[in-house]
């Protein structure tokens, strides 16, 4: 609504008409300000009076000006300056949106002398309390009204003019009021549209105040969210230059976030082509491994990209997603099972021979050093090296193992030291990381190295003196910081005077070694182990047993060790019926007299035996003992002597069976 131009004498005589019979001659008012009179003599507003006699109390205003302090601190300004505009006897005025007078900007002795009108913070404005003004009725119509001289409903009204426009938030609701009430022959054909353009640029503010404050708020929850990521974000401008770091890529940089600020991202990655399309081409990247400058060297990371887009889809710049592949690896061991289980106090037995093997296992785990566990298939070489892992410094990191005897020799080397992209036909996308890598912060366990094939002996050598890998179709060393553990039922230091196993490699290993000893040189452990195994087999822990059965148990030579005297607990404990286990549930095998040696070995009676055909004998034994106790199950069999089952029909094919 504009300014209007009134007929005061005609609009006087028409509201004392109306005051006097409520009768109104039509045409003489704006449709609006007939519609306020009408709804001010329903509402039994005394014309007559005019001033505000509804007023808070003090505790409610004040509690009503804190809820509005934000509409009241960006209003203030606007309302100082537009009384800065017309001066004299104006008075500005911010209302709540129900009526309230929140603010006063005039002359101060202006405001004082109109007491009659109560223009004290607090005073309610409403059509209800004073009748038709600038205020009330405004917040009735939803949209700016001016009103002037006898329009107003109330006499003691009659000689202001009044201009209000509504305060709206963005979504349309009122906040307030702003009202510029003056003398009626002081007011210009502009008062109300000052009064709009004023609450224009209060509406404006609030909603630049409202942004800044949820960018703020945005702003915070992003730095909450950086801080507790376990990524390493890098943020770069279009150009590249850093703008932003969080603390996780603060310590892979080895920077701090303000010096990092204004860096080019591509003076601190080896290979700046995935960076440069994500920049130029807006082209994100996953997972690419690159190779990071920071202030302690190198970093091998695995990296992702995407960009930042403007409104026309524009390169703004882009947010990098870094992680140390080293950490990555050990959180893929974490949960991929490399994690070792047994502890020295799981390794059962009182035996003198067992009993030291424990404590040169517990010394071992005091240190880094090489650990070289010998001892016949089944004796529990695993369970000391991953007891060893789990007392040592390094628990917390992965424990990898590795059957040297069952991979096969040409594919050996990618599996220890991993492999680059397209480093021979099949190899996987991307690469792979090898044992070495993956074993990372932790421990390598090598199964069966006397099975390692003597070219990959010398990779090996090189690891341990270097502490270094370089992966197969790779140009670029990886350090490494591994323990090795390994492990062996053969004679290594024969194996080397035989020249199948490298001396060097030999010395290397034999650091620290641990002979386990087999079942037969400590049978006193035979009971314990007997009701142990029974322990872990559901609804078989309270079985009896017959004095006589552990006796045989005892008197076994047991080629399998803990491993074959296991099975046969089980199949004992599976064929029983009754609560008890006796001689005639063991099986036959234990029940017969030992064998004879074989006839070839006991020929040889005209000179001294060989040491290394007694080694082949007790190697064949081993293997026919394992493949009675699987029944002949050639797969069971090769998982019971540790070794492929390739290998197994090439060890039964070179000894005969």
């Amino acid at each position: 609504m504009g300014y209007r131009k009134i007929n005061t004498p005609a609009i006087l005589s028409a509201w004392e008409q109306f005051v006097s019979t409520g009768d109104l001659e039509p045409g003489v008012l704006a449709p609006e300000v007939e519609a306020s009179w009408r709804r001010c003599q329903e509402a039994g507003v005394d014309p007559f009076a005019g001033r505000a006699m509804g007023v808070l109390r003090p505790s409610a205003f004040a509690a009503l000006v804190e809820r509005k302090q934000d509409l009241i601190r960006v209003a203030k300004p606007f309302m100082d300056n537009l009384f800065s505009l017309v001066a004299g006897a104006f008075v500005v005025l911010l209302f709540d949106e129900n009526g309230i007078l929140l603010e006063a900007v005039g002359d101060p002795e202006r405001i004082r002398t109109c007491q009659d009108l109560n223009l004290n913070g607090g005073a309610l404005w409403d059509e209800h309390e004073v009748g038709t003004n600038g205020a009330g009725t405004c917040l009735v119509l939803g949209r700016p009204f001016q009103v002037s001289g006898p329009e107003h409903f109330c006499r003691k009204h009659h000689r202001w003019t009044c201009s209000g426009a509504p305060i709206l938030d963005p979504e349309g609701r009122a906040l307030g009021v702003l009202d510029l009430s003056g003398p009626v022959d002081e007011t210009h054909s502009h008062t109300l549209g000052l009064v709009m353009a004023s609450v224009a640029a209060i509406q404006n503010s609030l909603a630049l105040e409202q942004r800044n404050q949820e960018l703020t708020l945005l702003n915070d929850r992003l730095s909450r969210i950086l801080g507790t990521v376990t990524d390493g974000v890098i943020v770069v401008d279009a150009q590249g230059a850093i703008g932003r770091i969080n603390p996780v890529a603060e310590r892979i940089l080895a920077i701090r976030g303000p010096q990092a600020e204004g860096t080019a991202i591509q003076d601190l990655v080896l290979d700046p082509e995935p960076l440069a399309a994500l920049l130029a081409q807006g082209r994100e990247f996953l997972d690419r491994e690159v190779d990071v400058r920071s202030g302690q060297g190198l970093q091998h990371c695995l990296a992702s990209g995407k960009p930042i887009l403007g409104a026309a889809g524009a390169v703004r710049g882009a947010v990098l997603f870094v992680n140390p592949i080293n950490k990555l690896k050990r959180l893929v061991n974490r949960f991929s099972g490399a994690q070792a289980t047994f502890r020295f106090e799981d390794i059962l037995g009182g035996g003198e021979a067992l009993v030291k093997a424990v404590q040169l296992g517990r010394a071992a785990s005091e240190n880094d050093s090489n650990v070289l566990l010998t001892g016949e298939s089944g004796t529990g070489k695993e369970m000391f090296a991953q007891s060893i892992h789990n007392q040592s410094d390094r628990r917390r990191g992965p424990f990898v193992a590795v059957n040297c005897g069952a991979i096969p020799r040409e594919l050996i080397a990618s599996e220890l030291f991993g492999y680059q992209d397209g480093a021979f036909t099949g190899a996987a996308r991307g690469g792979r990381p090898g044992k070495f890598e993956l074993a990372g912060g932790g421990t390598l366990f090598l199964d069966e190295i006397g099975d390692m094939p003597l070219e990959q002996q010398v990779a090996l050598l090189r690891v341990l003196q270097d502490r270094t890998i370089t992966r197969l179709g790779g140009d670029r060393a990886f350090l490494v910081d591994v323990r090795i553990i390994c492990a062996t039922h053969k004679d290594l230091r024969e194996e080397a005077r035989r020249g199948t196993f490298r001396q060097d490699l030999y010395y290397r290993l034999n650091v620290s070694t641990i002979k386990l000893p087999p079942l037969r040189e400590h049978p006193e452990d035979v009971p314990v182990l007997l009701e142990a195994f029974l322990r872990k087999l559901k609804g078989r822990a309270g079985l009896a047993i017959d004095p006589a059965v552990v006796a045989v148990l005892q008197a076994h030579a047991w080629p399998g060790n803990i491993r074959e005297f296991q099975n046969v607990v089980e199949r004992m404990a599976l064929s029983v019926r009754g609560g008890r286990i006796q001689v005639e549930h063991l099986p036959e095998e234990l029940l017969r007299p030992p064998e004879a040696p074989p006839a070839r070995l006991t020929a040889v009676a005209s000179g001294p035996v060989k040491l290394r055909d007694l080694l082949a004998e007790e190697e064949r034994e081993d293997i026919l003992a394992c493949l009675r106790s699987a029944k002949g199950n050639m797969t069971r069999a090769a998982q019971d002597l540790g070794i492929s089952r390739n290998t197994l029909y090439r060890k039964m094919e070179k000894f005969g069976i």
